[in-house]
């Protein structure tokens, strides 16, 4: 039984990798485009993205846009890897809020990657030391 809920777990993760046409909705609510080797093409990370990957083509262009408040701030977006350099995002802040744009340049793989406190910083309430990690995955081709 163990190994039946198993296979339908990887079957279930294979499934969603490059499975969305044209016209479906991504879990930012963007909507997404397979390439031709089956990888989604994501136009705007958000936080519902955490954990996924997606892919870009050389010259193309993925922004980040992570929401946060001023009490639980998102930290700036990080990259790490090779393929992408990090461009203009022409947006301005709200405090606590992390923005980012990053262009295709070589061929490669990079982890975008924020984090912010998981529970609000407020002088005088008790505080927490947890972390809200967020990261994709970026697979240029």
């Amino acid at each position: 039984m163990r190994r039946i809920a198993t296979l339908a777990v990887t079957a279930l993760l294979l499934a969603g990798c490059g499975t969305q046409t044209g016209g479906d909705r991504g879990a930012s609510g963007d909507s997404v485009s397979p390439s031709p080797s089956g990888c989604t093409s994501v136009p705007e990370l958000h936080a519902a993205d955490s954990g996924r990957t997606v892919c870009l083509t050389v010259g193309g262009t993925v922004r980040v846009a992570l929401d946060g408040a001023k009490n639980r701030p998102w930290t700036p977006v990080t990259a790490k890897g090779s393929g992408l350099k990090a461009t203009n995002s022409g947006i301005v802040l709200p405090p606590g809020d992390a923005n980012a744009a990053f262009e295709a340049e070589s061929q490669g793989t990079v982890r975008l990657s924020s984090s912010r406190p998981l529970c609000a910083t407020e002088d005088g309430r008790v505080a927490c030391q947890g972390i809200q990690e967020w990261w994709v995955t970026v697979v240029v081709k």
